[in-house]
């Protein structure tokens, strides 16, 4: 049993046993067992920091290495109930290492990659003395002469992969040099029973530096079968909040919003810092300082800002992922600075629909301790009147001042803000009610009865306002909104709701730019 050759299984034991928070993700071990020795036998997961891939590494470390017997760790989880569990128990040699470690200890990458190299052939050299090697100080000709002489494969598990190009994000030398390594030790060689890459990055890919296109990339654009594995699941979180009597709801308005594949992935970091620490909080986000947000938003490629400040008021934004360049530092749009927010976390992004969007309150929070300069000075006034909208105007029905706050709303983000339809206007209302999303769910576009509703305010449990439904018009009447709402039953959307509502229309005039307000309570 080596360092990085055959390690133990103490790493996953480890968390097994004393963290105070384990969900059962071993089936992941079962798509990686269908995977092994096949044309898709190289992985590369990336996904944020604190989403559990380290985890996942010493699990399959844990399950696959020859150097442990780790048949009893495993025997109380999914796994073992597969039909393949003991086929590939502890069966196969296995080479972990994080490249982190390496990257945190040499400037030059040419001495980092010499130094691994080292430590790798140390390790082999010592588990496999009995092997006649043709060059001993050649890492690729020494796991092949001991596949040529034993018949044994072996499995790579590589964490952090990409830090070479976080780290020395500017230097494309150094990164070629790194893929040139990656490449010669993993492309086509038959020692390979298995490749599996953890980062936050998807692969860099340098035109004939395609080094590793042999991958199978699982990213947060396409986490495609992985994605139950990429965080908690809504089931999975359920059941936490029922063990430790934590309400779900606020749990999902903290946490959830990760749409992965059409599932709904919780943060597994707050979600188990949120049951452990019996309360909710900012804990993901702590991990890194906001500044690490603020360096890319605060930028301005093809109006990033206005994107930005349309996803603060809630709207999905439809980006091209397909022109980021799997860096850190190579932005030819706004699409690859979202892209990269979404690979980071920062961000949701919805496959079918192309559209990404701010995941939960946790995140908005973030976002919201970013944008506190200048370039965002006018977004910060209107969240910081929303509370006065909501409490004081809205509820108390005072139409006029509603319609005052609102002009003043769209007059402030005139740029950001391009009134051409019921569209834009619901951007003005959603951000002049940032505030709100903590009392109530906001549901944009909301089927009920013969149509959709433009906005709908759901009251959350402990909030016992009205419930509110808001009908948008743009160069008609507020009196057209209303009788909408009611002709269209909407209504039928709260079908789960007993109390009073709100009916709220809202007008545009083009012509004088100013704005209309009317409502009316009903109870249901």
């Amino acid at each position: 049993m080596g360092i990085y050759l055959n390690p133990g299984n103490d790493l996953f034991y480890s968390t097994v046993t004393y963290s105070e928070i384990y969900v059962d993700k071993t089936m992941l071990i079962s798509f990686t067992n269908k995977c092994l020795f096949g044309e898709n036998k190289e992985i590369c997961v990336s996904r944020p920091r604190r989403f559990g891939k380290s985890m996942a590494e010493n699990m399959l470390t844990a399950y696959y290495s020859k150097g442990c017997d780790s048949r009893e760790l495993f025997s109380k989880f999914q796994i073992a109930q597969t039909p393949d569990f003991e086929k590939h128990l502890n069966r196969y040699n296995v080479i972990h290492i994080d490249i982190q470690q390496f990257v945190s200890k040499y400037l030059v990458i040419k001495d980092m990659v010499a130094r691994l190299t080292k430590e790798l052939l140390f390790d082999v050299k010592m588990e496999m003395p009995d092997v006649t090697l043709f060059d001993e100080t050649d890492l690729v000709r020494t796991l092949k002469d001991i596949f040529s002489q034993k018949r044994e494969k072996f499995i790579f598990i590589i964490d952090e992969w990409d830090s070479i190009f976080r780290v020395h994000r500017d230097n494309a030398a150094a990164q070629k040099e790194y893929l040139d390594f990656l490449r010669d030790l993993l492309k086509g060689q038959p020692y390979v029973a298995l490749a599996y890459m953890t980062g936050i990055l998807p692969i860099k890919k340098y035109g004939e530096h395609s080094a590793l296109n042999m991958f199978k990339e699982y990213s947060m654009t396409n986490q495609k079968r992985l994605a139950e594995f990429t965080g908690f699941t809504e089931q999975e979180v359920r059941q936490l909040c029922e063990h430790y009597h934590m309400s779900f709801e606020k749990t999902k308005q903290w946490y959830d919003g990760y749409n992965i594949n059409g599932i709904s992935i919780y943060n597994p970091k707050s979600v188990a810092e949120a049951m452990s620490e019996q309360i909710f909080d900012s804990y993901w986000t702590q991990t890194e300082t906001y500044e690490a947000l603020k360096m890319y938003i605060v930028r301005n490629e093809n109006g990033l800002r206005d994107k930005i400040i349309r996803m603060i008021a809630g709207e999905h934004i439809s980006i091209n992922t397909k022109t980021f360049q799997n860096d850190m530092c190579t932005f030819e749009t706004a699409d690859d600075i979202l892209t990269l927010l979404v690979h980071l976390g920062y961000l949701t992004y919805d496959f079918d629909t192309k559209t990404a969007w701010i995941p939960n309150k946790e995140v908005r929070q973030e976002f919201l301790n970013s944008i506190q300069g200048q370039e965002f000075q006018t977004v910060n006034n209107a969240i910081h009147r929303s509370d006065k909208l909501l409490q004081l105007l809205t509820l108390a029905q005072n139409a006029e001042k509603v319609a005052k706050m609102l002009q003043e709303v769209h007059s402030d983000n005139c740029s950001v803000i391009q009134y051409n339809d019921e569209n834009s206007l619901a951007c003005v209302l959603s951000l002049a009610y940032y505030s709100s999303q903590d009392s109530y769910a906001i549901y944009r576009e909301l089927q009920g009865g013969e149509g959709f509703a433009d906005l709908v305010f759901v009251p959350r449990t402990g909030n016992h306002n009205p419930a509110m439904i808001v009908e948008l018009k743009w160069n008609q009447t507020t009196g057209i909104a209303l009788e909408q709402i009611k002709g269209r039953n909407y209504i039928r959307c709260l079908k789960d709701y007993h109390g009073k509502v709100l009916f709220v229309g809202v007008n545009y005039d083009k012509k004088s730019k100013k704005h209309t307000c009317q409502f009316e309570m009903v109870k249901v």
